[in-house]
């Protein structure tokens, strides 16, 4: 079996294709439509990765990739983002364990590449 990774996107139709595609690749899905669940969700489920929006309701991608930082536990978890924003880009630059950044639409085969690495090179 693969490794749990967790998706963190309110569209249904992106969440679903980033679902389909890991699971074409042997990994464990789970997914979130919003950003309160995300911190509870990641403690329980204990994923490998992390795919996360950054326009989400409740909490954004950017706080939310700001607490992950900063947690002992969590803080070495490789993130990819995936947004529409292609200018937040820039925010996400600090983080050391964002590993891709997609921007929307994206191409699946970017978003395979982009996990096998974020999975091999564990920051």
């Amino acid at each position: 079996m693969g490794n749990k990774i967790l998706v963190v996107d309110d569209d249904p139709e992106i969440s679903n294709l980033v679902q389909y595609t890991l699971e074409t690749l042997g990994h464990q899905v789970k997914l979130c439509d919003n950003g309160r669940e995300v911190l509870d969700t990641i403690h329980s489920y204990k994923p490998a990765l992390l795919v996360l929006d950054v326009m989400l309701p409740g909490i954004d991608g950017y706080s939310l990739a700001t607490q992950i930082s900063e947690d002992p536990e969590f803080g070495n978890m490789p993130i990819i983002v995936l947004s529409a924003l292609e200018p937040s880009r820039t925010m996400f630059q600090r983080f050391s364990q964002v590993a891709a950044f997609l921007t929307k639409p994206f191409n699946t085969e970017d978003l395979t590449e982009a996990v096998k690495n974020s999975l091999t090179k564990k920051v």
